[in-house]
């Protein structure tokens, strides 16, 4: 659950008994008073409302009763279906259109011929940004696009990206850094860089955390993630994208 909604809240909450969708807005805006309620709808469950809120760190999602006398806070699942519908409505509100990404302010990696896409906001001290990277090139028949995304934890992370960015081939250099801890020798860091505008960037998309991984149809996965999980959210992204 995102930060700004009260810890405090767990399960079901009661609320004072409403009948309408502005009530049900209230009540919502009273817990969490610095978000914005976005939206009020019926869910697939009888008698449930989803309410879409969004705060500081993105949209979300919370469940209202019929008349709003209790609100849920956790996931809808679809047992028979085995579906996580907070999930997939989730990986909705949170996707990112792929070709509005400036890819120019990414290096480039082509593995095999090229034909699937997947971007990559990743950070030269990120241990898993490290890790994940092993994974990526286990990948077949993708490019890569690598955003350097030196987050403010890691003093030394923008020099790090920017004399990679700086080399006379950063998808090369890159590697070199990432799997087997090797800077460009005699390299520079004053070049035009992209740095600072990936920075820019991230905060608009809200990525406050590395690696992060957007696929081809918008879908977000932030964090470490195996080579297995990746392939197969690659080969779902293409048929949506293409839809």
């Amino acid at each position: 659950m995102k930060s700004w909604l009260p810890l405090c809240i767990a399960g079901l909450i009661a609320l004072p008994a409403l009948a309408s969708d502005k009530e049900i807005r209230q009540a919502v805006q009273l817990l969490a008073p610095e978000a914005k309620v976005v939206s009020v709808s019926r869910s697939p469950l009888p008698g449930l409302f989803e309410v879409v809120v969004d705060g500081p760190r993105g949209p979300t999602v919370v469940y209202a009763s019929a008349k709003g006398e209790y609100l849920v806070v956790g996931e809808l699942l679809d047992v028979k279906n085995r579906r996580n519908l907070t999930g997939e409505r989730m990986d909705q509100l949170t996707a990112i259109k792929f070709d509005s990404l400036p890819l120019n302010q990414a290096i480039k990696i082509v593995q095999g011929n090229g034909q699937r896409r997947l971007a990559v906001f990743s950070d030269p001290d990120c241990p898993y940004c490290r890790k994940v990277e092993q994974e990526l090139v286990k990948l077949k028949d993708v490019t890569l696009y690598m955003f350097p995304y030196p987050l403010p934890m890691h003093p030394d992370a923008g020099r790090k990206s920017k004399l990679v960015w700086c080399s006379r081939d950063r998808a090369a250099a890159w590697r070199d850094m990432m799997l087997n801890n090797r800077l460009p020798e005699g390299g520079k860091t004053d070049c035009d860089n992209p740095v600072d505008k990936n920075l820019a960037l991230g905060q608009r998309l809200r990525i406050d955390g590395t690696p992060a991984l957007i696929f081809a149809d918008g879908r977000r996965l932030p964090g470490y993630a195996e080579a297995e999980r990746i392939e197969a959210m690659l080969a779902a992204a293409e048929p949506a994208r293409r839809r």
